[in-house]
């Protein structure tokens, strides 16, 4: 009996069949995801607090609605702030930026008006959203001027100290040492804003509260006086501090001659602070034993010599006075520098100037110092000639307003005065005042100079104050290229160097030669 099998076209057609039943049982549809991880990475403002509360709120329950605190943002480093959120997709949300601490604060544009809400739809399964805000500012905006500040400081910068501003204005103290304290802000550095007139000329510096902890460059070089002149509207300045002159090995000083030091001088009044003060010695003082000096006492005494000590550059008095000395241009002499204070605005001034400066006028009280403590004490000390007609006193900015208030007060100490770049806008011109109301010409010997570029706005040294006090000079009978010398410098700069530039000029008029 025969059989019968299946063709092989049949067999075939058999297994693919069972092949495709198998592959139809095993897998199951893909499920839709409904929602989307969104990731949002905000970049903010270098002056951001380093500690700011940020947030994205919106009026959906999502992003915390009228009342919730919105979704928080995370502080990463650098000037990103991130959060990881998840969002149901094809749903359309607005939002915005919010600052909650230390201020309540809003995002705004790049014209100071608040940002328009944000909005945002996902679609994938992940997404990425980069925000970035310009700045923070008022709900109601802000349209005015602001200078921002924004300071880089180095590693070693020791954490629980203050960094401090310092500078030309009276916004930043008048180079009193420490004036506008920044705060810490995104990006290890530190912020701060000050509002200024249009067109005004900053120069300043970052401390850490006195010139003791001012900034230097990484390898402790001086630093220049940074400049900038601001506009009308919203500004930033960017800085970076290399180091610090406290914390960085101290370099060689930089003195010429024979100098000496006189460290922690305490006055007798005790509001005054003890302050160091460094003495030049004329070339072959020790080769002559029973020569007696004259005497010139000047202000800033960290400026005058050394650039380790100066806050802004020095005035190279000890090389320029033993080349002159040397060279038989000016007579022998010693100089007396007097290190300041972080009181120098107030010894320095005459007279009170509210409501700017409360504290100021206490320049009796550091001339009675100078009378009855320094000089008894330099005079017994040294070989000087102790009488009016050899002792000098001379100074730059505040230093040559109180050089000749104190002269004009004491010619029976001080006979040669050397005022340079003088602040004549003190309290309205009261120094202008004080020489009209003089009643005798007393016997002094003046130099006064100033730049033709010190600066603009009404409390900077300029050409027309310096030439009105000139002019009263002149009519208390002061005699032009006799007892007073007056020159307005092509150029110069309410700084050291250009006040470095002509040291030997006045130290020509001051102490010329003796035949």
């Amino acid at each position: 009996m025969s059989s019968s099998r299946p063709s092989r076209p049949a067999l075939l057609l058999v297994l693919a069949l069972a092949t495709l039943w198998g592959c139809h049982s095993d897998t199951k549809p893909p499920v839709e995801q409904l929602f989307s991880d969104v990731q949002f990475d905000l970049t903010v403002p270098p002056e951001t607090p380093a500690d700011a509360a940020l947030f994205l709120t919106g009026p959906s329950e999502t992003f915390g609605g009228s009342a919730g605190p919105g979704l928080e943002l995370v502080y990463q480093g650098g000037r990103v702030f991130s959060l990881k959120a998840r969002l149901p997709k094809g749903t359309a949300f607005t939002y915005a930026v919010r600052m909650t601490a230390p201020s309540a604060l809003v995002a705004l544009d790049a014209t100071g008006a608040p940002e328009a809400d944000r909005s945002i739809t996902v679609h994938e399964n992940e997404e990425n959203v980069a925000l970035e805000v310009e700045r923070f500012g008022p709900a109601s905006g802000e349209t005015g001027a602001r200078t921002v500040f924004i300071v880089h400081v180095p590693d070693i910068t020791p954490r629980g100290d203050t960094v401090y501003l310092t500078g030309n204005q009276p916004e930043l103290g008048t180079w009193n040492g420490a004036q506008v304290a920044l705060t810490r802000a995104v990006d290890n550095a530190y912020a701060g804003s000050v509002t200024f007139a249009e067109g005004t000329d900053l120069e300043f510096k970052v401390t850490r509260g006195s010139w003791e902890k001012v900034e230097k460059t990484a390898t402790g070089a001086e630093v220049s006086n940074h400049t900038f002149k601001t506009g009308n509207g919203f500004e930033r300045v960017a800085l970076t501090v290399g180091g610090w002159a406290d914390l960085l090995p101290p370099p060689t000083p930089t003195l010429t001659g024979d100098v000496r030091f006189l460290r922690n001088v305490t006055p007798t009044d005790t509001t005054l602070k003890p302050r160091d003060v460094i003495v030049w010695l004329p070339p072959g003082y020790d080769a002559a034993p029973t020569r007696r000096y004259p005497v010139l006492y000047m202000h800033d005494g960290q400026n005058l010599m050394d650039v380790v000590t100066s806050f802004a550059g020095e005035w190279n008095v000890d090389e320029t006075a033993q080349t002159l000395v040397t060279n038989g241009q000016v007579e022998p002499l010693i100089i007396v520098g007097v290190y300041n204070t972080s009181d120098r605005i107030a010894e320095y001034t005459p007279v009170p100037f509210p409501p700017e400066y409360p504290n100021a006028g206490r320049a009796d009280a550091y001339g009675q110092f100078l009378i009855n403590d320094l000089k008894p004490r330099i005079d017994t000390e040294f070989r000087t000639k102790a009488g009016p007609e050899s002792t000098g006193l001379a100074g730059s900015s505040l230093g040559g307003l109180v050089s000749l208030s104190l002269g004009l007060k004491h010619p029976e100490v001080f006979g040669r005065l050397g005022v340079v770049s003088p602040s004549v806008w003190w309290a309205d011109r009261d120094i202008v005042k004080t020489v009209e109301a003089l009643s005798t010409k007393p016997a002094l010997r003046i130099w006064e100079d100033i730049g033709d570029s010190e600066g603009s706005g009404s409390q900077a040294e300029t050409v027309a104050d310096a030439n009105a006090l000139r002019d009263a000079l002149v009519a208390k009978g002061w005699v032009l290229d006799s007892d007073l010398k007056y020159t307005v410098v092509a150029g110069g700069k309410h700084n050291e160097p250009s006040w470095s530039a002509r040291f030997g000029d006045i130290l020509r008029f001051l102490y010329p030669a003796v035949p």
